[in-house]
Formats: C-alpha cells, sequence, structure tokens
C-alpha cells in the first residue's frame, strides 16, 4: 500500500470533529509512510487532510482541474499537483494513482466519487480497497443503505463487503491490508442465434 485517494468535502462541515478526523488521517498515512491523492486543493477537509499529511513528513500529490486553480484554491505545498482539463479527467488520474480509496464527510461531489470507483470495484475494472472513515457517525444512513440495497435484493452480499467501515483512521487502514476482493464475473454479450 503506497498510495491512498481520499475523497472528501471542500468545506468543514457542522462539527469540529470532521476536520480533526481528516488531519488524524493524513497524520496515519504518513506515519504509515503512505502517500496521499487527493483533490489539491486548500479549503475544508481536502486543505485539512493534505496538511496532516505534510505535518507529519509525508506525500502529498494533488489532482486538481485548471479551472480550479484558476479559482486560487490549489494547495501551495504540495510535493506533487498534477493539472487536468475536467472533473472526470481528474477522477480517472486519482484512480490510476492509488492503491485504495478512503472517503470522509462530504456532499454530493464526495458521493459521486465514491460510488463511482465502488462500481468500477464491482465490475472489476480494479480490486483496491474503498474505505469509509465514518467520523461521528456521519456516514450512518448510508452504511444503512447498503443494508436496505442488500436486503432489496439490488447489491449482492459480496459486494456489501467491499465497503469497509471504521471510525479510527488506524482501524481502518489496517483492514486495506487484509483485504479480498470479491470475484467478480466478466460480463459477456449473450450469443445471438
Amino acid at each position: 500500500m503506497n498510495t491512498i485517494a481520499v475523497f472528501c468535502g471542500s468545506g468543514d462541515g457542522a462539527l469540529p470533529t470532521y476536520k480533526k478526523g481528516a488531519e488524524a488521517l493524513g497524520k496515519e498515512l504518513a506515519k504509515r509512510g503512505i502517500a496521499l491523492v487527493y483533490g489539491g486543493s486548500c479549503i475544508g477537509l481536502m486543505g485539512a487532510v493534505a496538511d496532516g499529511v505534510l505535518e507529519a513528513g509525508g506525500k502529498v500529490i494533488g489532482v486538481l482541474p485548471r479551472f480550479l486553480q484558476d479559482k486560487e484554491i490549489a494547495h501551495p505545498h504540495l510535493t506533487e499537483l498534477i493539472t487536468v482539463d475536467s472533473m472526470h479527467e481528474r477522477k480517472h488520474r486519482m484512480e490510476q494513482l492509488a492503491d485504495g480509496f478512503i472517503i470522509l464527510p462530504g456532499g454530493t461531489g464526495t458521493l459521486e466519487e465514491f460510488f463511482e470507483v465502488f462500481t468500477w470495484g464491482q465490475l472489476g475494472l480494479h480490486q483496491k480497497p474503498i474505505g469509509i472513515l465514518n467520523i461521528d457517525h456521519y456516514y450512518d444512513l448510508l452504511i444503512s443503505f447498503f443494508t436496505h440495497m442488500n436486503e432489496q435484493q439490488f447489491l449482492q452480499d459480496k459486494f456489501v463487503s467491499m465497503a469497509l467501515v471504521d471510525a479510527d483512521p488506524a482501524h481502518l487502514i489496517q483492514k486495506f491490508y487484509t483485504y479480498s476482493p470479491p470475484e467478480v464475473k466478466t460480463f459477456m454479450k449473450k450469443s445471438q442465434s
């Protein structure tokens, strides 16, 4: 595990524990020698997780669309900043660079990023661990919804376990080391006769 991509909010959220949790995750990544791959911003939880890594002497790779760099929200102290043309290219580049993924509290953009890499895992496009850092119970409803999707037979049992959940950064990262991806069958077109 050399790199972990983190998806999270560009705001601090309502509770101070969100920012503290983001900083703690950053410090834990640096402590383990894992580089952070993230959206490249200096604001909100994005800035907090990057600051946590940098303060602990770790490596941070930001991936930022040019239109956001033009708005001067790029973090000024990154190890490396990669600029791309679009939000879609940003996600794709982050996926290429990462050995695993973690989501912190965030809004619709964070959820969109999480569900895209989760779906890619279901389809067998990657076999990387995906974690939910459930700071102060932020994702309790999402976790319950996974159970609901499973009960309603829209999410198979083997895919429910793809989402690794913990409230403690060290425990969550430890789960990454023992993660076994589900077996995924290749989708094939039906033969036409």
